[in-house]
């Protein structure tokens, strides 16, 4: 049983020090952010089930809490909401604030565009 749960606490540790394999699209958000509050109506309840969503899932952060370990490479991080597509313990490009649904979608595709094949394809 002991080692059961050295075990099962190793595989925790390693879990949270580990880069994720896939892209995510980390959102950097706050309470009250009027910007935040307009993507979350118009884009939030649909992102998950695009081709976007399904290449990389977003994540949530709040803006005032401290960076979770894995994405300390991430710096700069000021207005919200910002958007920040990353691969692999790597930055691909980020959008900062919200430009509104038509202009989101198109510059995320563009950075979308940048991930190796194997990430657009959620594998």
């Amino acid at each position: 049983m002991r080692t059961l749960i050295i075990a099962a606490a190793a595989l925790c540790m390693a879990a949270l020090t580990t880069t994720p394999d896939a892209a995510e699209l980390i959102m950097v958000e706050q309470h009250a952010c009027e910007w935040c509050e307009a993507w979350n109506e118009e884009v939030g309840g649909i992102y998950h089930k695009t081709a976007e969503g399904k290449a990389a899932p977003l994540r949530r952060i709040d803006i005032h809490d401290p960076l979770p370990v894995d994405l300390n490479y991430i710096s700069g991080l000021v207005f919200t909401p910002t958007f920040v597509l990353v691969d692999k313990g790597r930055e691909i490009g980020r959008i900062r604030g919200y430009p509104g649904e038509d202009f989101f979608w198109g510059l995320l595709q563009k950075l979308i565009e940048k991930l190796p094949e194997q990430s657009r394809l959620g594998s």
